[in-house]
C-alpha cells in the first residue's frame, strides 16, 4: 500500500499551503463539493476547488475529530468555525496504486454552515479568476 494521501491533504490544511497539491492529484481527480451541483473533473479546476477550500474551511479553531483509513481510501472528519459559524464536515478520498488522490469528496453541516464556505470558496475562486485576467501567473490555479 502506498502513503496515504490523506496525511498529506491534512498536512496541507493545517500549513495553508497548496503549492502539494500538484503531486497530491491524479490528472483525472473529480471533486464533488458541498455548494456545486456537478462534479468538478480534472487536475487544474480540482486544484482551484480545494485551496478555495482550504481558505474557507480553516480557522484557528480548525480540529480534526476522526480519520478511518481503508487500502484505497479514508474518511477526515474536522470541525472548524468560520464567521461565528461552527461547522463539521467530512472529506471522503479515494486515491489510485500510485498514492494520487482521485476521488474528493467533501459534506458539510450544519446548512447555515454551508451558506457560509459557499460565500468564502465563491470569493477565492473569484479572486484566483480576476488574478489570471491580470496575468499575475504566480496565484492563478
Amino acid at each position: 500500500m502506498t502513503a496515504n494521501p490523506l496525511e498529506t491533504w491534512h498536512r496541507i490544511v493545517v500549513t495553508q499551503d497548496p503549492s502539494g497539491l500538484q503531486d497530491l492529484l491524479a490528472d483525472d481527480v473529480v471533486f464533488h463539493s458541498p455548494v456545486v451541483h456537478t462534479p468538478q473533473r480534472g487536475k487544474q479546476i480540482v486544484t482551484r476547488y480545494l485551496d478555495a477550500a482550504l481558505h474557507a474551511f480553516f480557522s484557528p479553531s480548525f480540529r480534526v475529530i476522526r480519520k478511518l483509513f481503508g487500502d484505497t481510501d479514508a474518511m477526515m472528519e474536522f470541525e472548524s468555525e468560520i464567521d461565528g459559524v461552527t461547522l463539521n464536515a467530512v472529506d471522503i478520498v479515494q486515491w489510485n496504486d500510485a498514492g494520487q488522490i482521485i476521488e474528493f469528496r467533501v459534506m458539510v453541516r450544519p446548512l447555515k454552515a454551508i451558506g457560509v464556505v459557499q460565500q468564502k470558496m465563491a470569493e477565492r475562486l473569484q479572486a484566483g479568476v480576476q488574478m489570471a485576467r491580470d496575468g499575475d501567473g504566480s496565484a492563478a490555479l
